[in-house]
């Protein structure tokens, strides 16, 4: 459900009204399955201190403090305009059963080093990470909304300062979760070897019968443990639009993906 704000905002519901969120509606990136389905990579019972990296309005972020009621969030995006959906998100009366276990951040993840513990994002801080990052290619369809362009669109080596960043404001032992294109995998996977083991790969359908469009890969920093394919989520049956039990339940907040 979608309602129009002033200045090209909308509030939207998710989790079946559970939380709302701000979002752009004229420009930038506008947050749906993918981040819902990114959300639910955190076990419900998981505890601690979580990181959304490159969190944009905050969607994900704001579903896993939603679901996971013993966590705190902090949201963290480079763009001060997506931030500020995000704050307006975290202040909305709608939302005030998570308000005090929330914050925003505006850091660029792809820093290292010194210049990313003065932007805030200090080493062995957090206990799990998740992360949307851009996966279109520069060849891919190109937009002129240059704020959506950011959210959308791959830098060379994007995969490995985004994922040594998670391994370095991760505590050990602490979690991470990735959606992504599949096509990305061999990449991914080569980012995490020395990291992160206990790796878990989920294909996600469309249908039953398509081959993948997405994957989450979750692991544990310093495990030594290998990788593993989980079963596949399918978002909707051979014909129709309806969403699968299981995946409905995933989207809403019902269940945990793994």
């Amino acid at each position: 459900m979608s309602s129009p704000l002033p200045y090209g905002e909308t509030l939207d519901a998710f989790h079946r009204g559970a939380f709302r969120l701000v979002q752009p509606s004229l420009k930038g990136h506008r947050s749906g399955i993918d981040a819902m389905i990114l959300a639910s990579a955190v076990p419900a019972d998981f505890k601690g201190k979580i990181a959304d990296l490159g969190a944009g309005a905050g969607a994900a972020g704001l579903a896993v403090a939603s679901r996971c009621t013993e966590t705190h969030v902090t949201l963290i995006e480079r763009s001060p305009e997506m931030l500020l959906y995000a704050e307006k998100s975290c202040t909305l009366p709608e939302n005030a059963h998570m308000q005090g276990r929330l914050s925003c951040l505006q850091a660029d993840v792809t820093m290292a080093g010194p210049a990313r513990h003065e932007a805030g994002l200090a080493d062995n801080h957090f206990d799990y990470v998740i992360m949307n990052p851009p996966f279109n290619q520069h060849n891919d369809r190109a937009t002129p909304d240059d704020l959506k362009a950011q959210a959308h669109v791959m830098h060379e080596g994007m995969f490995e300062s985004w994922i040594r960043t998670a391994s370095g404001i991760l505590r050990p032992r602490g979690h991470i979760a990735i959606i992504a294109r599949p096509a990305n995998i061999s990449e991914i996977l080569t980012c995490m070897e020395r990291r992160f083991g206990s790796i878990a790969i989920v294909p996600i359908h469309a249908r039953p019968e398509e081959a993948a469009i997405r994957i989450v890969i979750t692991g544990i920093k310093g495990s030594r443990a290998p990788v593993f394919l989980a079963p596949a989520l399918i978002l909707h049956k051979s014909s129709g639009h309806e969403f699968t039990p299981r995946a409905e339940s995933l989207i809403n907040g019902c269940d945990s993906l793994l």
